[in-house]
């Protein structure tokens, strides 16, 4: 019986896993010559998603990076405002610090190496891939794009705290 147990386990394990790998998107990272640098893979949660980066070729030191409202990065040559302002269907004020925040787009700053690479994995409990409860609808009407700025986040100074200048966006899309 234990043997039968295990076997029925290990089947549900593969059914769960098999439904969140079916709640997938990925985001091509451009720079802004529109030279791509590298991807995002979103992955859905029970509660959220987790957002994996890998990037070549940025400069070195900590990056605020975002969820932005329109899924287009085909202004790279004009630093992707086409990609609009954060994520953020609520109207909430920007910063994960902000007692009036923070925003759907808001994330944690990533640091890159000195050899211009960087692998991260972030969270949000905010967002989700198709819209799932109250969480912000990645793949909506006008879908969404994750972008990097060239300076940390401070997570309170309005609009984008302090992050400065688009330097890398990627439109995310669905699996």
């Amino acid at each position: 019986m234990p043997f039968a147990k295990t076997v029925a386990a290990l089947a549900l394990a593969a059914c769960a896993t098999h439904a969140l790998a079916a709640d997938r998107a990925t985001a091509e990272l451009i720079d802004r010559q529109g030279k791509a640098i590298g991807t995002a893979t979103l992955t859905e949660g029970p509660a959220g998603v987790l957002i994996h980066v890998s990037a070549k070729g940025l400069a070195a030191g900590p990056k605020g990076i975002h969820i932005h409202s329109v899924g287009t990065c085909e202004d790279a040559d004009k630093g992707f405002v086409a990609s609009k302002g954060h994520l953020n269907p609520t109207g909430k004020k920007h910063g994960l610090l902000n007692p009036e925040g923070p925003d759907a787009g808001d994330l944690p700053v990533i640091f890159v190496h000195a050899d211009g690479s960087v692998e991260a994995e972030l969270y949000t409990p905010l967002a989700s891939i198709k819209g799932a409860g109250e969480r912000a609808a990645l793949l909506d009407a006008d879908g969404a794009a994750l972008v990097i700025h060239e300076s940390r986040d401070d997570h309170s100074t309005q609009p984008i705290g302090g992050a400065g200048a688009r330097i890398a966006c990627g439109v995310v899309k669905g699996e």
